[in-house]
């Protein structure tokens, strides 16, 4: 009989009750409600096979085609194979081979573009972690396409509501005793309230992906993109209305020809795994935008589709892929496997929960809770075999089918726990490191996450490269005026070797940015010094409080024209920086035209203008220079290799008559000294050496290039700087020059070696070295 708690539930809330219902097939175990009528004949399930997990169409046995479903439901008692029809009928059909906790079996004549769930039969008893609920429809792991969304009934992606109906959640929701209310379980049907997977054609022919070449870009030439494959297009005015906010329109030769003009080498999209919206949103008529709320990692977004959900978006993903590699742009991927969207024991029951909850999450001791590395509510733990390959095989299938070229790791931290604490000997770390088709991508850590001893910056072993924030906030320090000395601006401009200088890793281990989705735009962090997130419904809560920021002698937008003219420059300070530094340097759509969140560094769910790219900035004056700057600097680095070294700087000479590779210099055209660097700075100037550059290029011969000399001026007034004569230089051009609005064409300037010159306030001089 069901718990007394149970009894009650069903008397308060006019619940079917759990046992009034029993089904000979599953031994006389509860079903949730009276069996519905079906549609005859009903398919026949053969044996099939434990392998490949997922729904696989193929030809079985006797030449007939199906397709074969597998799932993996440890501690399960029963799973039933749920096909729903074109209007939403349900068919269930119990799948009854077992082969290593493997549910599976081979349904003939279900073909591609079938949808489906499982219902998984188990033990109620969330006081040791078991939340079985046959009631609830849940979404298959490996499902490739998703069709529906969280609430909508029968509609396709784009349905509209309000909040998670409370049939999508395994225990009553609105249990008046609140503190338990996990515990009661729910039994009324989800199906209606919840997407279905779809079975797609892994194995289709598409000879169009025969002709893809993978750019393969070195890491040391890379520079990376984040964007949002809706917010990038939602106002491109040169993209079909139609294709706007969809994988169609990034593949839009507009979008493409921007990233070109622009010179990236990479674009990284924010999350395009299926992801659900979080309830609390959907009552404030908002929506998860950013997409960090991940439920099915093989489906690429259903939303994001302009061609279908009935596993069309399969295809125009890949189609978008190819696109961009024809262009030699890669795409990573921003993955997020630390959590899901089934967030705690107060969270909706959608896919894992329901399957298998103690074997897919980390629980505390009280195996009621979760153990919540990630401040979402729960964390995979990755730890158990087959979480791990729910991962890897995630990761592989995006790269082998998909065309994928890498992956950002959200909270990579939380993949690197073993039980408890991060360990970079972790079975994750370990399978990567030796997979053969992952080891061989870029992969870049957000090396920290939310639990005790989370913070991993530098910690990451070789293959990873990571997200530098340390260089983030020294620059941002540095051009506010507030960092004490200028030790750690040093490291974190020549490739952070205090960091990264350790087992094989190389200057490139270090993605250098100075904005993020998460934060301020770099425009608004010349505009603004505090958080205005109050759009987002919580009371400006939300979001960090260490901005870093410095909005020119006015919060937020202004006229007066002295103001906007300081921030432009200090943009282009902070831009012309973030692409003279060693490593790999990360820009974030729209930076480079000066978009703005007006002040909103949190904007997860603002799918409106406020995250969106505004792409009339382009016809703007000031934010036109910017752009055109970027294009120009870019396109320096990608001409010298100086720029984008391969090897740290040794700061000596690599040649008995030559030039440190590195020389540091004050405004007396000094080399620095170690007193210099224990003293508060507003200009500081680095000499970078093209001669003798370690490593040879393709044919083996010796890289040499132009050598370069950087000033950088935070101060308030001009400021004297002598040019290192000779040695180091006789002569210099000048290339950038920070402080002219007008970035369209190269200053061009030659200076004399030795020459005392005008720094102008608040600017960056780059200077290419002739003699010397």
């Amino acid at each position: 009989m069901s718990s007394a708690a149970e009894q009650e539930a069903v008397r308060e809330e006019g619940l079917p009750s759990p046992d009034a219902v029993r089904h000979p097939a599953f031994g006389g175990r509860y079903k949730d409600h009276a069996e519905p009528e079906l549609r005859a004949p009903v398919p026949d399930v053969w044996p099939g096979a434990p392998t490949p997990l997922g729904a696989r169409f193929r030809v079985g046995p006797e030449g007939l085609a199906g397709t074969n479903f597998a799932l993996w439901a440890g501690g399960a008692e029963a799973v039933e194979l749920c096909l729903f029809d074109g209007a939403g009928t349900e068919t269930r059909l119990p799948l009854t081979e077992l082969t290593h906790e493997i549910w599976h079996g081979f349904v003939p004549g279900v073909r591609p573009g079938q949808r489906y769930g499982f219902r998984v039969h188990g033990r109620w008893d969330p006081w040791t972690g078991a939340r079985w609920n046959p009631a609830k429809l849940l979404l298959d792991p490996y499902a490739r396409a998703v069709d529906g969304e969280f609430g909508g009934r029968g509609a396709g992606p784009r349905v509209e509501y309000r909040s998670l109906p409370p049939e999508v959640y395994g225990h009553v929701r609105d249990w008046p005793q609140q503190h338990v209310a996990d515990t009661v379980r729910d039994d009324r049907d989800s199906a209606p309230h919840v997407p279905k997977g779809v079975v797609v054609h892994d194995d289709a022919p598409d000879d169009e992906w025969a002709d893809d070449r993978r750019p393969k870009t070195p890491w040391a030439d890379s520079v990376i993109y984040e964007l949002h494959v809706r917010g990038f297009t939602m106002l491109h005015p040169d993209i079909p209305e139609e294709l706007r906010g969809t994988y169609a329109g990034l593949a839009h030769p507009a979008a493409v020809g921007h990233l070109v003009r622009l010179g990236v080498t990479a674009v990284e999209l924010l999350p395009v795994h299926q992801f659900a919206h979080e309830d609390h949103l959907l009552r404030r008529g908002m929506k998860n935008y950013w997409g960090y709320n991940s439920i099915g990692y093989f489906a690429p977004h259903a939303a994001y589709s302009a061609s279908g959900t009935a596993g069309q978006q399969v295809g125009e993903f890949k189609r978008m892929v190819r696109a961009l590699h024809a262009a030699g742009i890669e795409v990573i991927l921003d993955v997020v496997y630390n959590h899901t969207a089934e967030a705690g024991e107060l969270g909706p029951t959608l896919s894992l929960k329901g399957i298998d909850n103690r074997g897919y999450y980390r629980l505390q001791a009280d195996a009621r809770r979760y153990a919540d590395y990630t401040g979402c509510g729960n964390t995979l733990h990755v730890v158990q075999p087959h979480v791990l390959r729910l991962i890897t095989d995630s990761l592989r299938y995006w790269v082998t089918e998909m065309g994928v070229d890498g992956f950002r790791f959200d909270l990579a931290a939380a993949l690197a726990r073993s039980m408890h604490d991060v360990d970079m000997l972790s079975p994750f770390l370990a399978v990567i490191a030796q997979d053969p088709v992952l080891r061989r991508v870029k992969l870049i850590a957000e090396p920290w996450d939310v639990g005790s001893g989370g913070y991993q910056v530098g910690a990451f072993p070789p293959l990873w490269t990571e997200w530098n924030d340390r260089y983030r906030d020294a620059v941002r320090d540095f051009w506010r005026g507030a960092l004490p000395d200028v030790r750690d601006l040093g490291y974190r401009l020549s490739g952070s070797s205090d960091l990264y200088a350790w087992g094989g890793r190389r200057p490139y281990a270090s993605v250098n940015f100075l904005t993020a989705h998460d934060g301020f735009t770099l425009r608004d962090l010349v505009s603004y010094e505090r958080k205005h997130n109050e759009a987002n419904g919580e009371g400006n809560r939300d979001g960090t409080n260490d901005n870093r920021a410095w909005n020119c002698g006015a919060e937020g937008e202004t006229e007066d024209p002295r103001i906007n003219a300081l921030r432009r420059r200090q943009v282009r300070n902070l831009l012309t920086t973030l692409l003279l530094s060693t490593g790999v340097p990360m820009l974030v759509a729209g930076d480079e035209m000066g978009r703005t969140q007006g002040g909103n560094n949190n904007a997860y769910c603002q799918d409106n203008e406020v995250s969106w790219v505004d792409w009339s900035l382009r016809d703007e004056p000031g934010p036109g220079g910017l752009l055109a700057l970027t294009s120009r600097l870019l396109a320096l680095r990608g001409a010298h290799p100086v720029l984008r070294r391969r090897a740290f700087f040794s700061g000596r000479p690599q040649t008995a008559d030559g030039l440190r590779d590195l020389a540091w210099f004050t405004p007396r055209g000094t080399e620095m000294t170690e007193r210099d660097w224990y003293a508060p700075a507003s200009t500081v100037a680095f000499y970078l050496s093209g001669r003798d550059i370690p490593g040879r290029d393709a044919r083996g011969e010796p890289v040499v290039d132009d050598s370069f000399l950087v000033v950088l001026h935070a101060g308030h007034r001009p400021a004297g700087f002598q040019l290192p004569g000779p040695p180091w230089a006789d002569s210099y051009e000048l290339l950038v020059d920070t402080s002219l609005e007008d970035q369209e064409a190269e200053p061009g300037t030659v200076l004399r070696g030795g020459e005392r010159v005008t720094v102008p306030a608040r600017s960056v001089l780059l200077l290419r070295v002739g003699g010397g």
